[in-house]
C-alpha cells in the first residue's frame, strides 16, 4: 500500500488552523492552490458526505467524494476519498493538529492506495498537496488571522 504524509508549522494557534482547515468557505481559498477542488456539502461533522470539485482533466471528471469519518474538533479528522471511477480506490485522509509553543504543527496523511495506479497516484496527490499545504493554507491563514486581529 501507498501513502503520502505532509507536514507543516504554521505560526498561528490551533483553533485558527482548524477553522481555515474546516469552515468551508475558507477551504475553498486554499484547495484551489495546486489545481485542488472546492468542496461541495462539506461540514466536519461524522457521516457527512461531500464533494471536492476541480477542473476535469482528460480521464476524471474533476470529482472526488469523501465522507467524513470521525472528527475530534480541534485536533484531528479523518475522511475517505474515492475518485470518479470504478476502479477507484476508498483511500483515507487524516489531519492531526498539535500545539507547538508559536504555533500548530499540521500532519497531512492520505494513506490506501494500492497497485502500480494507486502509487502514482499517491505521488501525483502528495505534489498537489505539498503546494496547497505551501503556499495556499498560509496564505489563507494569514488573511483569516489579520480579519480575526482586526
Amino acid at each position: 500500500m501507498s501513502e503520502y504524509t505532509v507536514i507543516r508549522d504554521y505560526p498561528y494557534p490551533v483553533a485558527e488552523v482548524w477553522h481555515v482547515l474546516t469552515d468551508p468557505e475558507q477551504v475553498a481559498q486554499w484547495t484551489t492552490t495546486g489545481q485542488g477542488g472546492r468542496p461541495e456539502g462539506f461540514a466536519p461533522v461524522p457521516g457527512t458526505r461531500f464533494r471536492f470539485v476541480g477542473k476535469p482533466t482528460m480521464g476524471w471528471s474533476g470529482v472526488v467524494h469523501c465522507e467524513v469519518i470521525s472528527v475530534t474538533a480541534p485536533h484531528a479528522m479523518r475522511y475517505t476519498w474515492k475518485g470518479d471511477q470504478d476502479s477507484d480506490d476508498v483511500t483515507e485522509v487524516t489531519y492531526l493538529l498539535e500545539p507547538l509553543p508559536h504555533g500548530t504543527r499540521l500532519t497531512w496523511r492520505h494513506t490506501g492506495f494500492t497497485g502500480v495506479g494507486g502509487f502514482a497516484m499517491s505521488r501525483l496527490l502528495g505534489s498537489v498537496r505539498k503546494r496547497m499545504l505551501a503556499d495556499g493554507l498560509p496564505a489563507a491563514l494569514e488573511a483569516y488571522h489579520a480579519r480575526e486581529v482586526a
